[in-house]
């Protein structure tokens, strides 16, 4: 075999820098490797001359470097490693998990072999990486494939997730965003609708349609009043509503851009309620302030011109809000701003936005409860909610278009041009709109009641409102912030109503007995039996006194899982068969906000350790996903059986990619980033070698005298199982080892085993 002649820069560049660096610099220039006679035949590449395997009892001394050639490494890698066809290198997949690539400093002749799931996921990862840069051949260091599987995530959410998920509504945004994957209508003309008044951005949006005639965009202006008939009215040809946009100048040339905001991924590409609240809490830990702000600015917009902050931003959401947070989000954001004037008027504005929602949408009917003057999730809207799949309803419409003798699609056809009426429907449809309004769709908790409910989530959520408010116009503005009328808020005031709805979620909300905050029917005037996370809401919006805390604290093991934090018990979720089936906001899945929401409930009441432990568990479950599944970093997970591959009615969004994720989940992202920055160091390098949660936690648990939780989490991790897979679950598990190698430097040995869940 001919040795090739190799002239690579010595260039130093750090080898675990962002591919848009790592790939154009230094070896990887492009100009930098020349003559290289390409080995293109599949054979001469696994010719193995001087042949050796790369394991954790070599050498560690010399740092390696591989010479490669991109696209045909990355055929004949995917050829004999991804064997059930989904072009990742996982657990699941049988190959025979080692690779032999040549070395630079022999011009590729000496071969090593790379070994064990993680490290060939992340080879598989970076030829993709390389390829996006028009890398032919590239100098590859072994550092970028046995990398901190942390410190590797937290990089790739850091440089390329949140980049992968930004949006902007203009010229060239618009290329991304029309796009809509829940539109199921027979009309898929790409269409933007901007608000009544708004003639300059108007004026764009035509301009844009005319000069960009391949995009075949359709302009629509909203009326002045938009009712829910409206809203019906325009389903059949939904579209995407204008965001904020601000005034920048172009090649000399004043013209409208749109302001950024991030998505929560895959088919969500558009900007959500309460995920944006998550996402920028994580895009403020990676120093992404003016991309956080955005966000804000895209909100204050949505309650000025769509009259609330919107469930999503197309034309089927018109009606329907999200849980709120955009006193708290503006307040994280301002902190980070630089203490000028104008950040001053920014937070006036967002005040002023938050605190026209409060009034005309969380304390107007339909949504407040005159008797309780607690508030609900009860948004307007008629018919069927036309962005769920074309299935979703037919089971509860197929009786009804038996007893009327008709056929499904004549009866949905039917019912929702009003020709037919129907009021159980009606009332079906209004509790449907409510519970995806509440962000928990779907759910057992929320099964036909929701809008009825005065739920403890939304009520701790408007108490936050009013206490910082309160704070917001005594300690920033000394006294002197109106409302967008100049009408003057008064501290004292808002406290008042805090206090006022603090007496309220006590006397209707909180059980003493039970030790838990529930949720009040307002109709049935009862206490709901269901136990959900959302309970320790009360204590992240410092509503909770110290003793419903305290006593909140002895009821966590209804809730903390192997994995993280249930959304709610097996026991108020209940029996699942093939006519109850699951809900992927029940027991046994795990959310990111519920997490975030309860880490912080605790650090506001000094439980910082019982919030770094549960932080630990979530960590832990994403790190070991990502490094047995090809980097996948998902929408949710069972955190019972510590799984992301879950059978429940809507999948799981962020898996389904090839090579290398580029966006993994919004606000799981979010959480990943919030809790490093929360978790000690001894945690850190625990999460590193994938250190088993009951194993770090077990000297802790039989000093507390709880090590009987390790038996439950057991029992509850086959009754899970059950649930999401049949049980049938048998796959090599990446095994990661630290060796002594000093203080905070662990050496990696990613080598898979098999091993049977049992």
């Amino acid at each position: 075999m001919t040795q090739s002649t190799i002239h690579v820069t010595s260039e130093d560049v750090d080898v675990h820098a962002p591919a848009s660096t790592y790939y154009t610099t230094g070896s990887n220039a492009g100009k930098s490797i020349r003559r290289l006679k390409t080995l293109t035949d599949s054979k001469r590449l696994n010719e193995q001359p001087a042949r050796k395997r790369r394991a954790s009892h070599d050498d560690k001394s010399k740092a390696q470097r591989f010479l490669i050639d991109v696209k045909e490494t990355q055929r004949i890698l995917v050829e004999q490693e991804d064997t059930d066809g989904d072009f990742q290198i996982t657990v699941n997949d049988l190959g025979p998990k080692t690779f032999s690539v040549g070395t630079a400093d022999s011009g590729g002749y000496r071969r090593i072999e790379i070994r064990g799931t993680y490290m060939l996921s992340n080879l598989l990862q970076e030829l993709a990486l390389a390829d996006d840069y028009g890398r032919k051949h590239i100098v590859l260091d072994e550092a970028r494939l046995n990398e901190n599987p942390v410190d590797r995530l937290s990089r790739m959410i850091r440089h390329n997730f949140w980049d992968g998920l930004t949006r902007r509504i203009d010229a060239e945004g618009l290329e991304i965003i029309s796009a809509d994957p829940k539109n199921r209508s027979a009309n898929h003309t790409p269409r933007i609708y901007v608000p009544h008044g708004e003639d300059q951005v108007f004026k764009y949006y035509t301009k844009v349609a005319a000069t960009r005639t391949h995009l075949k965009l359709e302009v629509e202006m909203l009326p002045e009043k938009i009712t829910p008939l409206y809203v019906k009215s325009i389903n059949d040809r939904p579209g995407i509503l204008a965001l904020a946009m601000e005034k920048v100048t172009i090649n000399g040339q004043e013209t409208l851009q749109g302001v950024p905001f991030v998505v929560p991924g895959g088919r969500f590409n558009e900007m959500y309620g309460w995920d944006s609240y998550f996402e920028a809490l994580g895009l403020l830990v990676d120093d992404r302030v003016d991309l956080a702000k955005g966000m804000v600015d895209n909100f204050v917009y949505e309650i000025k011109h769509y009259g609330k902050i919107l469930n999503a931003n197309r034309s089927y959401y018109l009606s329907r809000s999200q849980p709120p947070f955009l006193t708290d989000m503006a307040l994280k954001v301002y902190e980070r701003l630089p203490p000028t004037k104008e950040s001053k008027v920014w937070l006036e504005r967002a005040f002023q936005a938050a605190i026209k929602e409060y009034h005309t949408v969380w304390m107007a009917e339909p949504r407040l409860d005159p008797k309780t003057m607690l508030s609900r999730f009860h948004p307007e809207g008629l018919g069927i909610p036309p962005e769920t799949e074309a299935s979703h309803f037919d089971h509860i419409l197929e009786p009804y278009a038996k007893k009327a003798g008709l056929s499904l699609e004549a009866y949905m056809s039917a019912y929702n041009d009003g020709s037919l009426k129907e009021p159980k429907l009606d009332e079906y449809f209004l509790h449907d709109r409510a519970v995806r309004e509440s962000g928990h769709d779907t759910t057992y908790r929320y099964e036909k009641r929701c809008a009825n409910l005065a739920t403890i989530d939304l009520n701790s959520l408007l108490y936050k409102y009013e206490t910082d408010i309160a704070d917001t116009v005594e300690q920033i503005f000394n006294g002197k912030l109106t409302d967008e009328d100049r009408r003057p808020q008064v501290a004292s005031e808002w406290r008042k109503r805090a206090a006022e709805r603090k007496e309220r979620i006590d006397r209707y909300l909180w059980n003493k007995e039970a030790g838990l905050y529930f949720d009040y029917d307002t109709v049935t005037k009862k206490q709901s039996t269901y136990e959900t996370v959302t309970a320790y809401w009360a204590m992240w919006a410092k509503c909770a006194s110290q003793e419903q805390a305290d006593t909140m604290t002895l009821r966590l093991h209804k809730f903390e899982a192997l994995g993280g934090l249930v959304s709610g018990t097996e026991e108020s979720r209940g029996i699942t068969s093939l006519d109850r089936p699951n809900r992927q906001w029940d027991f046994p899945f795990g959310w990111a906000p519920h997490q975030i929401m309860t880490w912080r409930a605790f650090q506001n009441y000094d439980k910082v350790e019982v919030a770094r432990r549960l932080a630990y568990r979530w960590l832990y479950t994403i790190t070991k996903s990502f490094v047995d599944f090809n980097g996948v970093v998902p929408e949710k997970y069972d955190v019972v059986s510590m799984t992301h591959k879950v059978q429940v009615e809507y999948g799981n969004v962020g898996t389904d990619f090839k090579y290398v994720p580029r966006e993994g989940f919004g606000w799981m992202n979010a959480s990943y980033q919030l809790g490093l920055d929360l978790v000690n160091t001894q945690m850190r390098r625990a999460l590193g070698t994938c250190t088993h949660p009951d194993l770090f936690f077990e000297q802790a648990l039989k000093r507390q005298q709880l090590f009987d939780t390790i038996q439950r989490r057991k029992s509850l991790e086959a009754s899970a199982r059950t649930i999401t897979q049949n049980g049938q679950i048998t796959a090599a598990i990446t095994r990661i080892e630290a060796e002594s190698s000093g203080p905070g430097n662990p050496v990696f040995d990613f080598t898979s085993h098999p091993f049977n869940h049992q």
